[in-house]
């Protein structure tokens, strides 16, 4: 069966072209954009460049401009919530109107993704559904654990949370190119483990929800340092070198071996 590389180093001639998408602090954008200057420190040359920064606030929450700034990289900024509120749109992706509200919303960047020439989007905490393509996630969560009809069991925002109370020992991240859904499509990457370290039994949480929620947060915070924070920027470099390749039911080959469960090199 014929596969076909996410992005192809030598049909393009040159360094893939990456779009950053953030919403909050950008700690994913900054380890990637430090990944590139790594690899131009060492080997003259980066397979992949972050050409823009995009964001979905102009509230002052997001650090993508002081991102954008510090290393001299183009930022633009559309506030979803003040499009919602000037369009009277729905902000729901689950009903046809909201979807349709979000592919409108998604124009500008479309129109800068095909301005700017862009191969690969990545989505370092961008907390907006998106309906853009050729997109990379992130995020907090072993997303090669399934039921047995295939639904990935720790999807959406509070993954670390129902993974914790669900008695898991260990937590890991993972890399996905993105589909139409909450954390679906393609699964790329999975991070090392981190250990779950609770004070007592995970079925006596509940008793305190605000104790419940600084755990998820220093879990949640230990996992970001030693799953997003390698795996992220590791993925887009392997998808310009060429690594990551896609047959035609969209399973995820590296290096030309099938890799079901996510590549965990």
């Amino acid at each position: 069966m014929p596969i076909t590389p996410i992005f192809d180093p030598g049909n393009s001639g040159r360094p893939m072209r990456v779009a950053a998408f953030m919403s909050g602090s950008g700690t994913n954008i900054m380890k990637l954009i430090e990944h590139q200057k790594t690899l131009q420190s060492q080997e003259g040359t980066s397979p992949f460049e972050v050409i823009f920064i995009f964001s979905d606030r102009s509230d002052g929450v997001c650090s993508g401009e002081k991102i954008a700034l510090d290393n001299a990289i183009p930022y633009f900024s559309y506030d979803i919530r003040a499009f919602h509120l000037q369009s009277a749109l729905s902000r729901s992706c689950m009903t046809p109107e909201g979807l349709e509200a979000r592919r409108k919303y998604d124009g500008i960047a479309r129109r800068l993704v095909a301005a700017f020439e862009i191969d690969v989007i990545a989505l370092g905490g961008y907390m907006s559904y998106i309906t853009l393509n050729r997109c990379v996630n992130v995020h907090p969560a072993d997303l090669s654990i399934v039921l047995s009809g295939g639904r990935r069991v720790y999807v959406g925002d509070n993954a670390v949370r129902d993974a914790i109370l669900a008695g898991e020992k260990t937590l890991r991240a993972s890399t996905l190119w993105t589909g139409e859904g909450v954390d679906t499509g393609p699964l790329l990457m999975v991070s090392d483990p981190i250990t779950v370290k609770l004070p007592g039994p995970h079925e006596t949480l509940l008793d305190d929800r605000e104790r419940l929620q600084n755990i998820v947060d220093e879990h949640q915070s230990r996992l970001k340092e030693d799953g997003d924070w390698k795996i992220f920027p590791k993925t887009i470099e392997m998808i310009a070198r060429g690594r990551f390749a896609l047959d035609q039911h969209n399973r995820v080959y590296v290096d030309g071996i099938h890799v079901p469960d996510g590549y965990r090199g």
